[in-house]
């Protein structure tokens, strides 16, 4: 048996959820017991795939879209700033 952390945030909260999982266990079988849906997910902070085999003490972190592209918001601030 492993203990696996998962994690959601949003910006002013967030949920955590000890899981006990069979050796062997992967990122997508700690979302189907826990019930929460996610389009991508990190392990300590690192992308990763739905079929890596957890660890005991492993953190999964349900990583949320990006409302805005980094590049394209960059490229506006500098617009901005050159004014």
């Amino acid at each position: 048996m492993i203990r696996v952390e998962l994690v959601r945030a949003w910006p002013h909260r967030h949920e955590s959820l000890w899981l006990d999982l069979p050796d062997g266990a992967t990122v997508a079988s700690a979302l189907a017991l826990s019930g929460w849906e996610a389009r991508d997910v990190a392990v300590f902070g690192e992308r990763s795939t739905r079929e890596r085999v957890l660890v005991a003490g492993d953190r999964i972190e349900i990583l949320r879209p990006l409302i805005a592209d980094p590049k394209d918001a960059r490229r506006r601030r500098a617009q901005r700033n050159a004014r």
